[in-house]
């Protein structure tokens, strides 16, 4: 009987479903459908997708609607109590799953699981860097506390048993870019994360990523949620202060001195290192230049600086 359904989300990844297909048929551990979400791909990914012949491949095609739609939409499609996410420009290494499933029978009591990943540029692979020491293979965290450099989930990394759904919902379909971290912060507030100490994902990372292209403020997360947890909890208050600089410069690059004014209005300031105290005061053309020499270097720049 299959024990994970994995959903994996395409939109226009043509270049890459076929990698990320594979890494899933590949597994050692072999007990699992795979539901693959076309949103209204316009290139040759669903062509891709039909050209694999394996009976556990369940393809949904639907009009573009957005990533938030997509996994809900293979979420409700799935007929096996543990999710594993996978964006389709991703990989598996072949005892992810086998080594989630080892962790789900060894900690019952968890519902939420990942394992640390790498990123992938164009010409360099790097283990993503926490802000922890884990010598043990095993360990749980409070979400927000393991979260405070990098976060310990990612659409990618994450299995999850589909019951927490009940508990704090989908994805939430008016969110176009970051739906990720309002769903991470959900599952943090009621739930503990079993992470596995082994680089077991490679993100891709690829400069025309939703994440990477979609910069209108209208359609980021507001971080505005959850303010009654976060006056009693340091962990929450630092990790939404974070996003917010992100949306705080983001605002700034924009000329959007309301939507600045809001989110730096939020932010405690002993939450953010000097530096980004710094950038928050710095001017428009001086963000652009750090933003352009990043770039050049072929780092990684999120929201719009790290």
């Amino acid at each position: 009987m299959s024990f994970f359904s994995v959903v994996i989300t395409v939109y226009n990844k043509a270049d890459f479903i076929k990698n990320t297909l594979n890494s899933v048929l590949n597994q050692s551990f072999k007990d699992l459908e795979i539901i693959v979400v076309n949103d209204g791909s316009t290139d040759e990914s669903e062509t891709i997708i039909n050209s694999f012949n394996d009976t556990r491949i369940r393809l949904i095609t639907t009009e573009n609607q957005g990533a938030s739609i997509a996994r809900n939409t293979g979420i409700k499609a799935a007929k096996y109590n543990y999710i594993a996410l996978l964006d389709g420009d991703d990989i598996w290494d072949k005892e992810y799953l086998k080594t989630i499933h080892t962790a789900i029978l060894k900690f019952p009591e968890h519902k939420i699981f990942a394992t640390a990943i790498s990123q992938k540029y164009e010409h360099k692979t790097v283990p993503v860097s926490y802000n922890f020491e884990q010598s043990e293979l095993y360990k749980s965290y409070n979400y927000f506390e393991a979260s405070q450099k990098y976060s310990l989930l990612t659409s990618s990394s994450v299995v999850f048993h589909k019951s927490i759904l009940e508990k704090i919902g989908y994805f939430d379909p008016l969110i176009i870019s970051g739906q990720d971290t309002d769903m991470w912060i959900r599952f943090g507030l009621h739930y503990d994360i079993l992470f596995i100490n082994k680089q077991l994902v490679i993100y891709n990372y690829s400069p025309s990523s939703l994440s990477n292209t979609t910069f209108g403020l209208d359609k980021k997360p507001k971080y505005d949620k959850h303010l009654k947890e976060e006056q009693n909890n340091k962990y929450i208050k630092a990790y939404l202060d974070r996003n917010r600089y992100s949306m705080a410069i983001l605002s700034k690059l924009q000329s959007d001195n309301k939507s600045f004014n809001y989110y730096k209005s939020h932010i405690d300031i002993n939450t953010l290192s000097t530096r980004k105290n710094l950038l928050l005061k710095s001017p428009k053309w001086l963000l652009k230049l750090l933003i352009k020499l990043k770039s050049l270097k072929g780092e990684k720049v999120y929201y719009p600086i790290d």
